[in-house]
């Protein structure tokens, strides 16, 4: 990649910056749930279909494939953004607010969306310089499991794919930054309910009943020691309780109590033998005091685990098209990504873009009412995208 390719290419991504940010506040104003993004996935549709030279299609109800075809034989390079918005009632102000009660885009997967668009839109009128091919994915439901990514792997969008590279925008990282991880990325998240049975009563008369209320605060207690102790300390792992739900009245024992809450790990065999332990702690505690329990436990997405040499590489992108200053190497966090679907068909890396910004009060995390970005940064992830497919593919 000459430097002369990277000034060019990075000033026709500057001049179209102002159609991305418009993309971006139209998919913001129409934010659309996980697995119901019918209006939002025929907008892409439509519009990639605009751009020409375009083989666009429908994996799935909800998702949308552009593939740009070259004119030469090559790698097949795919690269994905996410569509789905939030269950949550937007608390901004400014003049592109959620049209849609109760849904609201706080994770920043319009951004994605308008940041892929705009990669699509250059790149489809560079088809006689692309040596092999590109694939857009335009995903559906990131936000809730089993996930758009699964189903369109099924659809066979992978299939051919050498390598396949996504981003994230993020808040909590000030503008300025490409965040880079090798390895071992975002985990994978799992989910638990329990219920523990025991036995109704009077407040006043304790020892009627079998106290549901205190047996499942031994638990979420005990819980905590599959962590510390069940586990290598060296092992990323974390088990939060998250809901605790049971009673209705002051003096009344309820005679069961709902528990729910996540686990996140990395390890393949660590995850698997957490069911186990917590089974272990619950069956124990609840026998002791005479109760009964349920116990439900749902494996979510794969890890994130990039790639290194594919990470290497877009670490290249970063410093050959925004500069060596540009990279950050980040630690791994304990979220979770469905794109780890796309991941176990071919090598990829998934990257940060920093999207927070102190000056413009730019500071709410992710799945806040207040959410928002730093639109400067749709510039920086389309500039990462056609760089990356100018040295990939062209």
């Amino acid at each position: 990649m000459t430097a002369t390719a990277v000034v060019t290419l990075n000033k026709a991504v500057e001049e179209i910056k102002d159609q991305v940010i418009a993309w971006r506040r139209y998919l913001h104003e129409n934010p659309e749930l996980s697995f119901h993004e019918e209006k939002t996935a025929q907008f892409v549709y439509e519009t990639l279909l605009g751009f020409g030279n375009l083989e666009v299609s429908r994996p799935t109800k909800n998702s949308v494939m552009a593939r740009l075809i070259g004119s030469e034989p090559g790698k097949v390079l795919a690269m994905r953004a996410d569509m789905d918005a939030l269950p949550i009632t937007e608390e901004n102000t400014f003049e592109f607010v959620s049209k849609n009660p109760g849904v609201m885009h706080a994770c920043g997967h319009d951004g994605h969306t308008s940041m892929l668009l705009g990669t699509a839109k250059l790149l489809s009128g560079m088809k006689d310089q692309i040596k092999g091919e590109v694939r857009f994915f335009f995903q559906h439901a990131e936000e809730v499991f089993p996930g758009g990514a699964e189903e369109m792997v099924q659809a066979g969008v992978m299939d051919g794919v050498d390598m396949v590279i996504g981003t994230h925008l993020w808040s909590t990282m000030e503008f300025g930054t490409v965040g880079i991880c090798p390895g071992p990325m975002m985990a994978a998240p799992d989910t638990f309910w329990i219920t523990v049975l025991g036995k109704g009563g009077h407040a006043a008369l304790p020892h009627q009943t079998i106290d549901s209320i205190a047996i499942a605060a031994q638990v979420v207690t005990n819980l905590q020691h599959i962590v510390s102790r069940n586990a290598d300390p060296l092992d990323n792992l974390v088990l939060s309780v998250t809901q605790f739900v049971g009673g209705t009245t002051h003096n009344v024992i309820p005679g069961a109590v709902e528990i729910c809450g996540t686990v996140r790990s990395f390890d393949k065999d660590l995850r698997e033998s957490v069911p186990g332990l917590m089974e272990r702690v619950i069956k124990g505690i609840t026998e002791a005091h005479g109760a009964a329990y349920k116990f439900k436990y749902e494996f979510g997405y794969r890890p994130v685990i990039n790639d290194a040499e594919v990470t290497k590489l877009m670490e290249e992108v970063v410093e050959e098209s925004l500069g060596a200053e540009w990279v950050e190497h980040m630690r791994p966090t304990m979220g979770g990504e469905d794109f780890s679907a796309f991941q176990q068909k071919a090598p990829g890396c998934f990257f940060y873009v920093a999207a927070g910004n102190k000056e413009k009060g730019i500071t709410y995390p992710h799945h806040h009412p207040r959410f928002t970005i730093d639109e400067a940064a749709l510039e920086v992830g389309v500039k990462m995208f056609v760089n990356a497919a100018r040295k990939i593919v062209m």
